[in-house]
């Protein structure tokens, strides 16, 4: 599917990527880019709410477990400012269990993400995911 891809998709998007993991942050901030993005990171909740409020992205991939601040307090703290309570975020593990994309969901992510993540599989998914955003999906199939 990625040869299918118009490498333009994500032009001038500005997205922040989330993860304590440097493999992980590296591939998905390479992918990205690749495809036209405009990618920030943080290396964990903290320093994503510092991002945020400079960079306001389109959407945010972020890791569930980090120091200082996991996934979980970055998305609660998301959900409870107006100004940020509205940006997709999309939940991003390496420790996939049954049960646990219902709990991301429910807790208020977008969707779900597994690790490692791979450069055949990665954009695909997530394009998948957000075609599910109205207002990202409109943009996308433009």
């Amino acid at each position: 599917m990625s040869a299918q891809i118009r490498r333009d998709i994500l032009r001038n998007w500005p997205v922040l990527v989330v993860d304590d993991e440097a493999d992980s942050l590296e591939v998905a901030t390479r992918i990205l880019r690749f495809y036209g993005a405009d990618v920030t990171t943080a290396v964990n909740g903290q320093d994503a709410l510092r991002a945020v409020k400079r960079f306001r992205p389109r959407f945010i991939i972020s890791d569930l477990s980090m120091p200082v601040l996991d996934g979980w307090g970055l998305l609660y703290e998301l959900k409870m400012e107006r100004d940020t309570a509205e940006i997709p975020v999309i939940a991003l593990t390496a420790h996939a269990m049954n049960g646990d994309r219902a709990r991301a969901i429910e807790a208020g992510f977008h969707n779900y993400l597994t690790k490692p993540l791979t450069t055949a599989t990665f954009m695909s998914e997530l394009l998948a995911l957000l075609m599910d955003i109205p207002a990202l999906a409109v943009e996308l199939q433009s």
